[in-house]
């Protein structure tokens, strides 16, 4: 399933008591009203992420290795 905020595939969440499709890129749950973020910066959208979506999401953009990036983020913030 695609999904319809981002265009990435969505992957089934079986952690639930029904089972439901989720974008791990964009955080997007099936059934959710889709939220426009037609003018939402990369950087607004690093302040909200985690640790580790901040990894995945610069070593994406930038073709770098995630778990080397995720390494510089921890020394950097230690």
């Amino acid at each position: 399933m695609i999904c319809p905020c981002c265009g990435h595939e969505m992957m089934l969440d079986g952690h639930r008591k029904i089972d439901l499709y989720m974008c791990y890129d964009c955080g997007y749950i099936e059934g959710r009203k889709i939220e426009h973020r037609a003018h939402a910066t990369n950087y607004s959208r690093l302040i909200g992420m985690n640790l580790n979506e901040a990894a995945a999401f610069l070593s994406e953009g930038l073709g770098l290795d995630e778990k080397g990036v995720a390494e510089w983020m921890d020394e950097s913030v230690a």
